[in-house]
C-alpha cells in the first residue's frame, strides 16, 4: 500500500490548492518517487463537461476522454504526465455509483446511508487512483472549502482513511489565506485559526499549514500560527505571491517541505534533480525577444476558459526563449471588424459553444 497526502483548504476559495498540490507532485517526483494527484470535485455534477466556463474555467480533457477541472491540467503540466479518469472524483460520480449498486441490490436490503455507504465509495475511489496508476504517493486535493457541507462526506471518508491506514501513510495538509490589513501592513492569523478549528471538528488535525499571503510571513507570525494550529514552526508553510506558479516549487523546496512531508510519511529523504525546472524556469524570466498571439473566443473575459492554451503558449515561448504577449479577443469584434487583428504574429481560435462558437 502507498502513501496518502490529503490536501484541504479553508477561509476562501481560490487560494491555488491545485498548484501547491501540483507543486508538492513535482517535488516529489523530483526526488525519483512515483506520484500522482487525484482531484476531488464537491459538486453535483458527473464531471465538469456540461459547465459553463464562466463558472469555473475551462473543461480539461484527459487521454482517456474524460471532461475533469483544470486543476487536472496543472497535474499534468507539473508532473509531466499524463493522467485519467481514475485521478477525478465528483460527488456526482460517487452518487452515481452508489445508487447504481442500490438499484442492484449489492446492499442486500440495508438503509444506504452517507455513513458507510457514500463515505466507503469515495475511500474505494481514492485508493483505485493509486492502485491503477502504481504510485508511491498519492496527493489527493479535496476541493472547496472546510466548512463547505458539500464537502462533509470526503472529510469524513479521509479521516476514516488515516484511522485504517497504518501510522506514517497519511498525511494532512492545510491551506489557508493570512490577509494583510492596508491600514497597518499587519498580517492576520485569526481566519487561520478559525479554518484549522473547524477542520479539527471534522476530526481532522493537519500535519502541515501552508499560509497563503501577499508577503513574507516573518517569524511571529509562522510562531503565533504553530502555536494556535498545534503544529511544530518548521511546518508552517509560507506560500506568498509570486510572479509566476512555476516559482512555487522552488519556494517550497527552500522551506524544507518535501523534506518534512517525507519524514512525516516514513520515506527516505532523496536529493531532488531541479536542473530542467531551473532551464524552463530561466526561459521564462529572461526572454530573448516577444511575439504577440491573439486568442478569438466566446469566453475571453475569464482567462481560465483557456488556461491549457495560455499555459501551452507560455511553454512554447520559454523552450524558445520568447516571451509570447497573449491578447484575448471577443469574437464578436472580430466579425465587426477584422482589421482588430492586425499585427499579430499568431492567432487561435479554440472551441466553443452556440452560434457564437
Amino acid at each position: 500500500m502507498g502513501k496518502f497526502v490529503f490536501i484541504t483548504g479553508g477561509v476562501l476559495s481560490g487560494l491555488g490548492k491545485g498548484v501547491v498540490a501540483a507543486s508538492l507532485g513535482y517535488l516529489l517526483k523530483a526526488r525519483g518517487y512515483r506520484v500522482t494527484l487525484q482531484k476531488i470535485d464537491p459538486y453535483l455534477n458527473v464531471d465538469a463537461g456540461t459547465m459553463n466556463p464562466y463558472e469555473h474555467g475551462e473543461v480539461f480533457v484527459t487521454a482517456d476522454g474524460k471532461e475533469c477541472d483544470l486543476d487536472i491540467g496543472h497535474y499534468e503540466r507539473f508532473l509531466d504526465d499524463e493522467l485519467s479518469a481514475a485521478n477525478y472524483l465528483t460527488t456526482g460520480q460517487v452518487y452515481w455509483n452508489v445508487i447504481q449498486r442500490e438499484r442492484r441490490g449489492d446492499y442486500l436490503g440495508h438503509t444506504v446511508q452517507v455513513v458507510p455507504h457514500v463515505t466507503d465509495e469515495i475511500k474505494r475511489l481514492i485508493r483505485r487512483a493509486q492502485e491503477v496508476t502504481g504510485a508511491r504517493i498519492s496527493i489527493v486535493e479535496v476541493g472547496g472549502t472546510v466548512g463547505d457541507i458539500e464537502g462533509l462526506p470526503y472529510l469524513e471518508a479521509i479521516r476514516q482513511l488515516r484511522d485504517e491506514l497504518p501510522p506514517g501513510d497519511t498525511c494532512f495538509v492545510h491551506l489557508t489565506y493570512v490577509p494583510r490589513l492596508s491600514t497597518t501592513g499587519e498580517l492576520k492569523t485569526k481566519p487561520t485559526q478559525h479554518s484549522v478549528k473547524e477542520l479539527r471538528e471534522a476530526g481532522i488535525s493537519p500535519d502541515f499549514i501552508v499560509a497563503r499571503s501577499p508577503v513574507p510571513l516573518g517569524p511571529e507570525v509562522r510562531r503565533k500560527i504553530a502555536l494556535f494550529c498545534d503544529v511544530p514552526q518548521e511546518h508552517v508553510i509560507e506560500d506568498r505571491d509570486l510572479s509566476t506558479i512555476y516559482e512555487v516549487p522552488l519556494a517550497l523546496e527552500e522551506q524544507g517541505f518535501p523534506a518534512g512531508l517525507l519524514e512525516r510519511l516514513s520515506l527516505t529523504p532523496r536529493v531532488a534533480d531541479h536542473g530542467p525546472w531551473m532551464e524552463f524556469l530561466e526561459g521564462l524570466r529572461r526572454p530573448e525577444g516577444r511575439v504577440q498571439v491573439a486568442i478569438v473566443g466566446k469566453y475571453v473575459e475569464l482567462p481560465d476558459a483557456y488556461l491549457s492554451i495560455l499555459e501551452a503558449l507560455r511553454h512554447s515561448g520559454a523552450a524558445l526563449r520568447l516571451g509570447v504577449d497573449v491578447s484575448l479577443v471577443p469574437s464578436q469584434e472580430v466579425e465587426k471588424n477584422l482589421g482588430v487583428l492586425e499585427g499579430f504574429q499568431g492567432i487561435i481560435v479554440p472551441g466553443g459553444f452556440g452560434e457564437r462558437g
